[in-house]
């Protein structure tokens, strides 16, 4: 199969994902908050927020292994991959016992960190445990499988067993918690799930890479990446997790519901911008092993300009209807003020700052520089900590999304310096164009919609159609933009959309 159609297929079930998940993620919550509460919803996702930190223990290891596996993936190199897998088997399986470690020692602290009026200090002790368990799983079964389809370009298969994972998930979760069982309760049914996905990657994975042998000597020296992955794991993290973990520290449990609400659209509106991306690293990857730097530079070209006009359209329309969104999604919940004006805003401009940044951080990882990019990761976690700290003891929420936004802010600085000279050795004038497109777009359209769409939606239907035609404005507004200014890079994309099918 060529890397194309590779792409298509990715792209495709990765758009299938992000659609699943994002009708989970809107619909989940929402049965959360009418039956157990804002602080239970709050809850949750602090202790999530709390965990997903432990994910650091992996210290790289997904990337190392991708990475290491793209070589010997190419030549076809048997050995060499069953060597590689087996290290990355061994290594994942030390790390999965210290973060069982690390959650145990989060559920004996977190009921002394975070009162709760509704549930006791064991409950909560519990809670955390069984939170806990989803993550641990990951190392002990699917993380092996994960680093293996994705340097093999089948980001696809992984897609489908996570869609699979997640409508049953939702099923569990909607349905327990309509007949108002206990949270905890809830919850441990719900790790049923994660067996079904882990079990289909199994058998895809027997079925197709016969070769796969776990008793041979492990390639440890394969991982030496590893450590220098470490900080690009910690920046990931970082930008995940500190706002919950933050406001739990500076706020109330009410306040990262709020949080929650607004970072669940944003999440899946970075999903949706990830059916672009996902995948895409290791298509590169390849282009640099074989080292076509003719074939490579006009890919990279041709996916930044898609990738920035997704941007322009996608956040255009998530910007104009964020908080008609909010506002229909939280009707009825009123232990606590969900609108505003300024959430939403730095909600979006933190999400556009993100994915600007994402061609060229893409091609961090594609071509593993993980070492010479230790300084830079380091600094951006320091930005969004420390400022999160000083300005979010201040002014809660908003002073930590602002935070999140200088964070971003300078990663999207750094980065268009940095890959032009490490990597691509092209010129940064098509990039500073394509960004200064993008934001105009997003603010052009922010300020038309409205003038042109002149009704307000009251419930879930009518913000729909609300926001189909928002959508159908802004997708017109910006590529008729790109018709007349970017003929050229426009005719070039669909070209290739086009005969992506026949390669």
């Amino acid at each position: 199969m060529g890397r194309s159609k590779k792409f298509m297929y990715n792209s495709i079930t990765t758009a299938l994902l992000q659609v699943v998940t994002m009708v989970a993620g809107f619909v989940t919550p929402r049965f959360m908050l009418t039956a157990y509460g804002s602080e239970i919803n709050g809850l949750v996702s602090s202790i999530l927020q709390f965990i997903s930190y432990f994910n650091l223990v992996e210290a790289g290891l997904s990337s190392a292994a991708v990475y290491s596996l793209y070589k010997p993936i190419v030549d076809k190199d048997h050995d060499k991959i069953n060597r590689i897998v087996t290290a990355a088997k061994h290594f994942y399986i030390k790390s999965g016992f210290i973060f069982v470690g690390l959650v145990a020692l989060l559920a004996l602290c977190y009921p002394f960190i975070a009162s709760s009026t509704v549930l006791d200090q064991t409950s909560i002790f519990v809670l955390v445990l069984v939170l806990g368990v989803n993550g641990s799983l990951e190392f002990f079964t699917l993380a092996k499988y994960r680093a293996l389809l994705t340097a093999d370009q089948k980001t696809y298969v992984i897609s489908l067993a996570s869609i699979v994972y997640t409508i049953l998930n939702t099923i569990i979760v909607v349905v327990l918690s309509t007949m108002r069982i206990n949270i905890v309760l809830l919850r441990i049914i719900a790790l049923f799930s994660i067996f079904v996905r882990t079990m289909i990657l199994y058998v895809y994975v027997r079925v197709n890479y016969h070769f796969i042998r776990y008793d041979v000597e492990p390639d440890y020296a394969a991982m030496d990446k590893r450590w220098s992955a470490l900080y690009l794991q910690i920046v990931q993290t970082v930008q995940n997790a500190s706002p919950a973990v933050l406001i739990t520290i500076f706020s109330s449990l009410k306040m990262v519901s709020v949080y929650s609400v607004y970072n669940m659209v944003m999440s899946g509106i970075n999903g949706v911008m990830s059916v672009f991306s996902t995948g895409v690293s290791a298509g590169f990857g390849e282009l640099l092993v074989k080292g076509d730097k003719v074939v490579f530079k006009k890919a990279y070209r041709d996916f930044e300009y898609i990738y920035y006009f997704m941007v322009s359209v996608i956040y255009s329309i998530t910007l104009v209807t964020i908080l008609p969104f909010i506002e229909v999604y939280t009707k009825g919940v009123n232990d606590i003020q969900y609108t505003s004006f300024i959430f939403a805003i730095l909600f979006v401009s933190n999400g556009i700052l993100y994915n600007l940044k994402t061609p060229q951080g893409m091609l961090v990882i594609a071509a593993g520089l993980y070492r010479e990019t230790r300084i830079q990761s380091t600094i951006q976690a320091a930005i969004l900590v420390v400022g999160g700290i000083i300005f979010g003891a201040k002014n809660g929420l908003t002073g930590i999304m602002f935070a999140s936004c200088l964070s971003n802010l300078y990663r999207c600085i750094d980065l268009y310096f940095f890959i032009p000279k490490m990597v691509t050795q092209m010129e940064r004038k098509a990039t500073l164009k394509n960004i200064i497109i993008t934001i105009s777009m997003i603010i052009v359209s922010y300020f038309t919609a409205p003038q042109i769409i002149k009704f307000y939606p009251v419930s879930l239907i009518t913000w729909v159609v609300y926001a189909a035609c928002v959508s159908i404005y802004c997708l017109a507004l910006i590529s008729v933009f790109h018709i007349i200014f970017e003929r050229e890079n426009f005719k070039k994309i669909l070209v290739r959309i086009r005969n992506m099918k026949g390669k």
